[in-house]
């Protein structure tokens, strides 16, 4: 074999080598995208709410400072239904507006979530860091709804981040979406998860003050949360991120702005403070015994 055509075969070769890594690389990024930090390292360990219906933990130590709105807290309350909040434990099941209500909260996804069947996921919860900066998190990963139904399942997460180096009490949070197939329990007039009283998300710091509170739209609209729908489901969109599912908010000096502006595709993105009323949805619980 003479020089030339040596030196062309191992060109080749390394060419083939090269394409072949970097179609492995592309594939495992692939298998790792969503907007779900599962990679992250709770201090001292994850902690688990048990599988329930409507329960919540005690007040949970976030590990830093946040200033919401002029209160600021250092611990919260991690809520089964898709939320936190700050001045104690919701067992609220059906969603109310989030831009009437007096009850401080940040809700990723407010809805009748039920964590008691096997192949639902129970919630966890913890202290972390992102980027080098204290953090919580909350996993709803995945999650069914109920009356004990798993044929759909829910996956999306709450991260807060301590930003104080930006200023005291400063911090981001996170809304993370990566499979929503479910919007609605039984008994907040859904079917097999669907229709009745859909989900909402947003947050509020419970006085009803312009400014201080915000869903995203679609909220309590049948099916726009939903994968189903490609034009305005949470897995499609993003809000200051450049990942699909991921909803990015800033808490500077008490206010949460809406700056950066969202990514021009971001169908939900768009901020609304206040514009979807201010009627609100909540409704007493009344699930019969025979339900559980």
């Amino acid at each position: 074999m003479n020089y030339s055509l040596a030196s062309n075969l191992v060109k080749k070769s390394t060419l083939t080598l090269a394409m072949l890594a970097a179609l492995s690389l592309a594939t495992t990024q692939a298998a790792e995208a969503g907007a779900i930090r599962r990679n992250l390292s709770y201090s001292p360990s994850i902690s688990t709410l048990p599988g329930n219906d409507d329960g919540s933990t005690g007040a949970i130590n976030m590990g830093f400072t946040a200033n919401f709105f002029g209160q600021t807290y250092s611990s919260l309350f991690v809520n089964n239904n898709g939320n936190v909040t700050f001045n104690g434990p919701l067992s609220t099941y059906t969603p109310f507006g989030l831009t009437s209500t007096y009850t401080p909260i940040i809700a990723p996804f407010f809805a009748d979530v039920d964590t008691r069947p096997a192949n639902s996921a129970e919630v966890t919860y913890g202290q972390t860091t992102v980027d080098g900066r204290n953090a919580f998190a909350v996993n709803w990963d995945p999650v069914g709804y109920y009356y004990e139904s798993t044929d759909k399942l829910n996956q999306f997460q709450l991260v807060m981040i301590d930003r104080s180096d930006t200023g005291a009490g400063n911090f981001d949070f996170e809304f993370n979406y990566d499979q929503i197939q479910w919007e609605t329990g039984s008994a907040s007039g859904g079917s097999n998860g669907l229709g009745g009283s859909s989900a909402r998300a947003g947050f509020s710091n419970g006085t009803g003050t312009p400014g201080s509170f915000f869903e995203l739209a679609g909220s309590a609209v049948n099916g726009a949360f939903l994968d189903s729908n490609q034009q305005t489901g949470l897995i499609y969109n993003s809000l200051n991120s450049s990942v699909d599912g991921r909803y990015l908010f800033f808490a500077r000096n008490g206010a949460v702005t809406p700056e950066p502006v969202p990514e021009p595709s971001c169908v939900l993105g768009m901020l609304a403070f206040g514009a979807l009323g201010a009627g609100s949805l909540r409704k007493s619980k009344q699930k019969s015994e025979s339900l559980g």
